[in-house]
């Protein structure tokens, strides 16, 4: 019997809001959007009613491999085999082995991995360590950044996801994303740490200034304090290159990676960090744990998830995948100025940038009766994310750019 649709869409959306949310239950219903997730494969995900989507969402990256990729259900089944777990507390050999490969694709000297089982986790041990390693209070992030929504990684974030759960912890600084000299008048002798998403998703797919990086690397070094790169979503050939960070020729001190890391069937994260680092966690070898965090199991699925991404030609298809889009988004432009005034791009991390901000939400309505799955920027709702499989093909783009092109021009008969 199949796991998928053993029940009506009706039975099972009230049993989720019974059981699981009904909060979310009663938006999407508010909003006309009955889809459950069915079958999934490659691009493509099914409701269990049959409707057809191109997953342009992924999961902020999770699926970057595709949905149920043959080679990591394959590794993920190898696993079961003979591992499970392991235990957290003794040294590993799958770890090891996950570690090693992970920091062989990092630039500089970012040798050192502390594995969790989320984005949001993964976060918190970077700003535990940065702490640690400087003896300083002061995190400064982005106002309408997202880092998840653990207690660290909360105070990072955006005040919507905060303001509910205050009083936080102090000492959580945000400044205006891309601009230097407000980074640089928040910064002193108290800062531990600055952490950026590369690209923030959340805010809109914004693109800071080419040598904004470097600027920031410059103030980190000037102050002593510790660059924290947040690549979870941008990770992992998302931007055309392993890292997005790479893409500007920077190298931070920490940087963040999960979603993609799990290749969609086994929840995995990692902090990685410099060797000058190092020297918090020798002296203190226990005051970090994570019980699930680095799962051996999961450790071998992640492994051939580095051996895909590291595969020759594969970074190539990407970018190429990328410049089939970028020529599509001109042509989309042409013909829908009014609806469509901006495109943001670095690599398959992509955002349409629409005329209001009620044009999102409707985007993302108009997708799924036009075959196509994205979903609007939380803090900047006139922004579509899209953010397909790295593995989508050249005729699977043009079915991408076909689909949006009907739902612009359904936009312009709602105006």
């Amino acid at each position: 019997m199949s796991l998928i649709g053993q029940d009506s869409k009706e039975n099972i959306t009230e049993r989720f809001a019974r059981h699981v949310s009904s909060g979310k239950a009663e938006f999407f219903a508010q909003v006309g959007v009955d889809f459950i997730f069915g079958k999934r494969e490659g691009v493509y995900v099914w409701d269990v009613g049959g409707n057809r989507l191109i997953d342009c969402h992924c999961n902020g990256g999770v699926f970057n491999l595709g949905h149920r990729n043959p080679r990591v259900v394959a590794a993920l089944k190898r696993a079961l085999e003979e591992l499970d777990i392991g235990n957290h507390h003794f040294v590993s050999e799958h770890r090891a082995m996950l570690a090693e490969r992970l920091v062989s694709l990092c630039p500089g000297d970012l040798k050192r991995v502390v594995f969790g089982v989320g984005g949001g986790e993964a976060v918190d041990t970077a700003i535990k360590l940065a702490r640690g390693h400087t003896g300083r209070p002061k995190v400064i992030s982005a106002h309408g950044g997202y880092h998840g929504h653990t207690g660290l990684a909360l105070a990072t974030g955006d005040e919507q996801y905060r303001r509910p759960f205050e009083p936080l912890p102090s000492g959580f600084v945000q400044v205006p994303f891309g601009n230097l000299a407000a980074l640089e008048a928040a910064m002193g002798d108290d800062t531990a740490a600055v952490m950026f998403e590369t690209i923030p998703a959340t805010m809109g797919i914004v693109l800071p200034p080419e040598d904004y990086y470097a600027g920031v690397r410059q103030l980190c070094d000037h102050h002593g304090a510790v660059m924290i790169i947040d690549e979870v979503q941008t990770g992992l050939g998302r931007c055309g290159d392993v890292w997005g960070i790479n893409t500007y020729g920077v190298i931070p001190d920490i940087l963040v990676t999960a979603k993609g890391l799990s290749g969609g069937v086994y929840p995995m994260s990692a902090t990685i960090y410099r060797e000058h680092l190092d020297h918090f966690f020798r002296q203190n070898p226990f005051i970090h744990i994570s019980t699930f965090g680095g799962a051996e199991v999961g450790c071998y699925v992640a492994l051939e998830v580095l051996n895909i991404l590291s595969e020759p030609g594969f970074m190539e298809h990407v970018q190429r995948m990328a410049g089939l889009f970028q020529e599509g988004f001109d042509q989309l432009r042409v013909k829908h100025p009014d609806v469509l005034v901006e495109t943001r791009q670095r690599g398959l991390m992509m955002g349409l940038k629409l005329a209001n901000q009620a044009f999102g939400p409707m985007m993302t309505l108009a997708g799924f009766h036009h075959g196509l799955l994205t979903i609007y920027a939380n803090h900047d709702q006139s922004v579509n994310q899209l953010l397909p499989p790295l593995t989508i093909q050249p005729d699977q783009v043009a079915e991408v750019l076909a689909s949006l092109d009907h739902m612009l021009t359904w936009l312009e008969e709602s105006k």
